[in-house]
């Protein structure tokens, strides 16, 4: 679904503070979102340059050209977002967020197995960019972007994580499942059990986005928005 650009910037600020208001960010992190196919140049929307809990109502995004220099006020690590929407015709929305439990398994050099059904998502496996440095140059997000390949999810060690989805829904969704399945993953771990991973044909029976399921997660993150 092609969103108007107003509407499209309020979807933006909702999923910024919803990630504030899990516990998926603190002062540091940004979402986005493609403009509609017919703006004048291939460009994204990136929430307001705040902690993403503090974005106030009504503050405008920045729209961000896929190509050239950033603008004024834009935080550096937008290449990223930039470097995947180039890549990825498909993504229309990115995340991206420093989750405790996430960035916990990558300071042990792992990402969260498929241990639980949230966890499916994210089949076979979810990347690691083995890398600390911030990316704030286009090669680093070039980097980032190519490691993430076609999946849903990409850890950066010790650097939080990068979620795409299909619309802001899906993005700020797989961002909650995320976390949710580095907190199981770090449970099992702290337990001292074995592990029983999803095999490869339950994982896929699992990662299914039927049945509103999309939808009832916006409703839950986003619900007590003042923009809801």
């Amino acid at each position: 679904m092609t969103l108007p650009p107003t509407r499209l910037d309020r979807r933006v600020r909702l999923a910024a503070r919803a990630l504030a208001r899990h516990g998926l960010a603190h002062a540091y992190g940004h979402v986005s979102a493609r403009m509609p196919e017919d703006a004048a140049t291939p460009s994204l929307l990136v929430c307001a340059p705040h902690p993403m809990g503090l974005v106030p109502e009504g503050a405008a995004g920045t729209v961000v050209p896929l190509h050239g220099p950033l603008p004024d006020g834009v935080l550096g690590e937008v290449r990223i977002h930039r470097a995947i929407y180039a890549r990825r015709p498909d993504v229309r929305a990115i995340c991206r967020f420093q989750s405790p439990a996430v960035m916990a398994l990558s300071a042990m050099g792992a990402t969260p197995r498929v241990l639980h059904g949230l966890g499916a998502y994210f089949r076979p496996a979810v990347p690691l960019h083995d890398d600390p440095r911030l990316c704030r140059d286009d090669t680093l997000a070039a980097q980032v972007a190519d490691r993430l390949g076609p999946g849903r999810a990409v850890v950066m060690r010790g650097n939080g994580a990068i979620t795409a989805g299909a619309d802001l829904r899906e993005a700020l969704s797989y961002a909650f499942f995320l976390e949710d399945a580095a907190k199981i993953d770090l449970a099992v771990r702290a337990a001292g059990g074995g592990a029983r991973e999803y095999t490869a044909e339950e994982a896929e029976a699992r990662d299914i986005g039927s049945g509103g399921l999309f939808g009832r997660m916006w409703e839950y993150l986003t619900a007590g928005d003042p923009e809801g």
